[in-house]
């Protein structure tokens, strides 16, 4: 995989007070995109960050239909991933690349 993949593969970071709680069980949550694989966003992670990762859970929210001035309009589904990292390491969500 090329590191311009490691770029399109990790989006951005998830930053809510459910994704801050994983902190304290060493994991950091990211939003990936839909056609990545859990190896890919593993090796898209130790290559950007340099840390170890010791599993990855992936999860698909959908997305929800909502209304603005009454026009009917639905947002994206969104694929999260939560990494977990091995001990001794950690990821600054807050300074980014």
């Amino acid at each position: 995989m090329t590191a311009l993949r490691h770029f399109d593969v990790i989006r951005r970071p998830v930053i809510t007070e459910k994704a801050t709680l994983g902190s304290e069980h060493n994991q950091v949550t990211f939003v990936v995109a839909r056609d990545a694989t859990k190896p890919e966003i593993k090796a898209a992670v130790e290559s950007l960050f340099d840390v170890k990762v010791e599993k990855v859970n992936t999860l698909v929210t959908k997305g929800k239909v909502k209304r603005f001035r009454g026009i009917r309009g639905r947002r994206p589904d969104v694929k999260k991933a939560i990494v977990t990292l091995a001990e001794g390491h950690s990821i600054d969500v807050t300074t980014g690349l």
